[in-house]
């Protein structure tokens, strides 16, 4: 039996990238999982598929319905689902900026707004957001997506200040780059991928990117019992990416 045997978990953008990794990683922790995404035809075996637009309040609150009503409840939710954007404030016209905030910040609103009542219910309720290093560290070409993971991990704070005391703890992971498909589909569109992607390895002192196995299990960390003690922190995962400063290498 594993440790989150008898928790029921909910996974949004758990079809891919460090959603699918989280959502793997706490079923095989003995959680039962939901997956709430866009496309929901890749997962098989232990997850849960639920289509879901996180940027539809309907669609959102029919999902987490019936995810609740098929797990018995909520005890866990991931609001992992997001979108990225490339530029400077010069580059992204206002759709764009309408479009990315609606996702990855009033995304997390309506998934959790809707999950809350269930959450509320259990005995072990926690609710882990998806932030990143670019809420915290200037990163070029990264005007809009920064100010969305800004906007997430203020917004994780406040969360778990309203509600800790109804034993829901709130918190968030930062991963620095991670090799993800979308990160994988940036690179592509470089005039260089390998100069690009070496360049991405160097900016982070551990000297590579982060992996979503890696996310996962600081996710899968704040959402469990171990970390009951713990709410309105931000997890960094991200090499040493925002704390270290490391001199150059000798030549």
């Amino acid at each position: 039996m594993g440790e989150l045997s008898g928790l029921k978990a909910l996974v949004t953008g758990g079809a891919s990238g460090i959603g699918r990794a989280t959502a793997e990683l706490l079923a095989a922790r003995g959680a039962t999982v939901a997956v709430l995404d866009l496309d929901i035809r890749s997962l098989d075996g232990d997850l849960r598929g639920y289509t879901a637009d996180v940027s539809d309040d309907d669609s959102v609150r029919s999902a987490v319905a019936a995810a609740a009503a098929g797990l018995g409840g909520l005890d866990i939710v991931v609001n992992n689902a997001g979108i990225g954007a490339v530029g400077t404030v010069e580059d992204n016209d206002d759709e764009q900026w309408h479009r990315v905030l609606d996702v990855n910040v009033l995304g997390i609103v309506r998934t959790t707004r809707a999950a809350l009542p269930h959450l509320r219910t259990s005995e072990h309720a926690a609710v882990v957001n998806t932030s990143s290093i670019a809420a915290t560290a200037g990163l070029p070409q990264r005007a809009l997506y920064s100010a969305s993971k800004g906007a997430v991990q203020s917004l994780t704070l406040a969360m778990a200040a309203d509600h800790v005391r109804e034993g829901i703890r709130v918190n968030c992971v930062n991963p620095g780059t991670a090799d993800t498909p979308w990160v994988g589909r940036l690179l592509d569109q470089a005039d260089d991928p390998a100069a690009e992607r070496a360049a991405l390895n160097a900016r982070q002192p551990m000297g590579r990117l982060v992996s979503a196995a890696e996310v996962a299990a600081a996710v899968v960390y704040l959402a469990s019992p171990a970390a009951a003690s713990v709410t309105g922190t931000a997890l960094a995962v991200d090499g040493g990416m925002q704390g270290l400063r490391l001199r150059p290498e000798a030549r």
